[in-house]
């Protein structure tokens, strides 16, 4: 268990109210993990677990806050406990102690306190590659070793950039771009790559 001073000095300049809010917490964080290591981040006293944030508290001019990383937030409210004003306002030692075990179970088991995020949306269907396309890929063997290496991510790239085209004069000459590109071993967007 290792204290910093700077916590002992960011709970003495708190109002009142909050002190004993934030020793509460403190005590709390400690009890639970007693591996914890006190820092200052963004101005106010985090819990470290193997250097990585696992809770942090605040005071403010009339609310505390307190919050676990990775045990998810309350949509209107400061942390996942709202504005603290008092004790009373936390839930169960026992209910916050499980929730910093929690956190430090994830940096465990994974490096983060944060909770893996499940898959936002399904893989993209592959875009047909479209006729004109493939005749000018057969064309230029370079283009077409390129563009069959390319992840799916890469030829889809090209592939919308080809078909979004609205005159066939201009998908003509973005078929014509493309197959230089690619013979050159280039990513749709190779000129911001390095910047």
């Amino acid at each position: 268990m290792s204290r910093d001073p700077r916590v002992d000095e960011y709970i003495s300049r708190a109002a009142p109210f909050a002190q004993s809010i934030l020793a509460h917490l403190r005590e709390l964080a400690h009890s639970a993990i007693p591996d914890a290591v006190e820092a200052m981040k963004w101005g106010m006293p985090h819990f470290l677990y193997k250097g990585k944030n696992v809770a942090g508290m605040a005071a403010f001019k009339a609310h505390a806050s307190f919050v676990i990383h990775g045990e998810g937030r309350v949509v209107e409210a400061m942390g996942q406990f709202g504005k603290l004003r008092n004790l009373g306002d936390l839930p169960p030692d026992g209910e916050m102690a499980a929730g910093l075990t929690r956190a430090v179970a994830r940096i465990d088991e994974t490096g983060t306190a944060l909770k893996p995020r499940s898959p936002s949306s399904k893989a993209k269907p592959e875009i047909p590659v479209p006729a004109d396309f493939v005749a000018a890929l057969e064309a230029s063997p370079d283009a077409s070793t390129t563009f069959d290496a390319f992840s799916p991510s890469q030829r889809r790239e090209y592939l919308e950039w080809i078909v979004e085209a609205k005159r066939e004069e201009t998908r003509a000459r973005r078929i014509a771009q493309a197959i230089e590109w690619l013979a050159e071993g280039k990513r749709r967007n190779w000129k911001y790559e390095n910047c």
